[in-house]
């Protein structure tokens, strides 16, 4: 069967995966604002809209915890390939929801799915890609993310004028079912595509199956040959560390939860956690709630220039995470939103009033802004700041990090912890939001703003830099017994492995053939 061999291709192909996760985040935020949504399934904000919403980052939690296990038994490859069927049977029990409990049963299916591509497409992405560009190719999961969020923002903005537009109260129901079947459509094309890409070299590793593990290395890194010095120091690398994992002997959860892992652990599912504490999960599902709250008319048009931004602004990213590195990205990341949630909250305390109830498309708020342009445009202003914040900072970061800081035999189980922290929050975040908006109102940017303060100090103290090692080189950087904020040395062992490999003064064998003369 054809192959691509392309690292650049590959990973770009593996991260429609992540779209699936964008799909998700975006499901719900272009329909809220149509009549055909809320008369159809008799929703307007509160606990049932949260449940709703809340329901496909549900189904996220159990697929990201089951993904490790589909992923290190049959393969990373296959796991997102899985991922994707399971994904197309969701959005085709949502598109025929005839109420609350089916739309709700498919959402669940829908996120197991979007679970198990989210965990497992950055690890077979930072399995695949060579240290120098691994920052930006695990990026890619974000930036299909954003892409996702977008496509289908706009799909639903599209919908919305089927049948007069959405204050129509006689609106179709295809004005959201258009954008759930929508879904199917990219997740055949990841399910069928990645029958083309090779398995992760260091997965056949871990299953014996070296030769094809150097010579998926030998076509992605040495155009075929098996003798290239960078291919024979990776194949090196990777087979020391598999010797040592298995002297060690510990079982894959054992070996989670000893201390030096354990540690890793809970950095991971932290920064996972802020991922979603920090706010971002407001300006996503609940923008249009956000928009009302300041008083914008046109809340569909103004929310999608949010979208926008969020892809645009993760191409920087993209493009640079391997030159600046993951520590500044998320200092300055939470820093900044912090500040820009602060301006919110006193923006909309000082100046909003309580909902006075006139007007019941504004009945999932309970404060906002009336007639004052002005902080109107300073609040959209600022919602525009945070998601290009996030975008630029904690949105890429947070994927790629936890893909890279642990051993390939426990790599895809300690993904699916840390994943699994985003979704669960991501779920209590669903359902919780819509009652702040009722209960707290602007306080509830504050607490936020905490959130990211807190973050702030634990990557101060806890984040080690990464850029620039390879995954076989984790160990030094987080058992170097240097604080967090003194850096680690510059350079890389493979570096110095490649070099002396095309020297002639290290040899490396395999299956008793000689590929380096002494």
């Amino acid at each position: 069967m054809y192959q691509i061999y392309s690292v650049y291709v590959i990973c770009t192909f593996a991260a429609m995966g992540g779209g699936l996760f964008g799909f998700d985040i975006s499901s719900m935020s272009g329909v809220l604002a149509t009549s055909a949504y809320t008369n159809y399934f008799h929703v307007n904000g509160g606990y049932r809209q949260g449940a709703i919403t809340g329901a496909m980052a549900g189904g996220s939690f159990f697929g990201t915890l089951a993904s490790s296990f589909i992923a290190d038994r049959m393969s990373r490859k296959k796991a997102i390939q899985i991922a994707a069927i399971v994904w197309i049977i969701g959005s085709i029990f949502q598109t025929a929801a005839n109420g609350i409990g089916l739309l709700v049963f498919g959402r669940v299916v829908a996120g197991i799915g979007a679970g198990i591509a989210s965990a497992m497409v950055p690890v077979y992405q930072a399995e695949i890609a060579p240290k120098e560009i691994r920052g930006r190719v695990v990026s890619l999961q974000q930036f299909a993310i954003t892409v996702g969020i977008l496509v289908q923002y706009f799909i639903q903005y599209g919908s919305s004028f089927i049948d007069g537009g959405p204050k129509n109260p006689n609106q179709s129901t295809l004005a959201f079912r258009i954008p759930w079947g929508i879904q199917i459509f990219p997740a055949t094309l990841l399910a069928v595509g990645m029958y083309f890409v090779p398995y992760s070299p260091r997965w056949l590793a871990g299953q014996d199956r070296w030769e094809e593990a150097i010579r998926v290395l030998a076509n992605l890194h040495g155009n075929g040959d098996i003798a290239h010095p960078k291919v024979l120091a990776q194949y090196r690398e990777i087979e020391e560390a598999m010797t040592f994992e298995r002297e060690v002997g510990d079982s894959a959860f054992k070996a989670l939860t000893q201390p030096r892992m354990m540690n890793r652990v809970v950095l991971t599912v932290c920064i996972q956690m802020w991922s979603q504490l920090c706010g971002m999960n407001v300006m996503m599902y609940y923008i249009v709630y956000m928009m009302q709250a300041a008083g914008v008319d046109n809340l569909l048009l103004t929310a999608s220039i949010q979208y926008i931004l969020n892809v645009a602004l993760t191409l920087p990213a993209v493009l640079f995470i391997d030159t600046w590195g993951r520590r500044p990205s998320l200092l300055y990341g939470a820093m900044s939103m912090m500040v820009l949630l602060l301006i919110v909250a006193v923006l909309e305390g000082v100046y909003g009033v309580p909902n006075p109830r006139t007007d019941s498309t504004l009945d999932a708020i309970s404060w906002l802004i009336m007639d004052n342009p002005p902080v109107s445009r300073a609040i959209v202003a600022c919602s525009y700041l945070f998601v290009c914040t996030f975008a630029v900072t904690w949105g890429p970061t947070s994927w790629t990090y936890a893909s890279e800081i642990f051993p390939t035999g426990i790599r895809a189980k300690a993904v699916s912890l840390a994943t699994a922290s985003n979704w669960a929050w991501n779920c209590a975040l669903a359902f919780a939001v819509p009652t702040l908006f009722q209960k707290i109102n602007w306080k509830m940017y504050i607490v936020f703003a905490v959130f990211n303060l807190c973050a702030f100090v634990q990557v101060w103290l806890t984040v080690r830099e990464t850029k620039g090692k390879t995954l076989e080189e984790m160990e030094e950087v987080f058992e170097s017994g240097r604080p967090a904020w003194r850096g680690v040395s510059s350079g890389s062992r493979l570096d110095r492995l490649q070099r002396d490999i095309a020297e002639g003064t290290v040899k490396v064998r395999l299956n008793g053939r000689r590929y380096a003369e002494l």
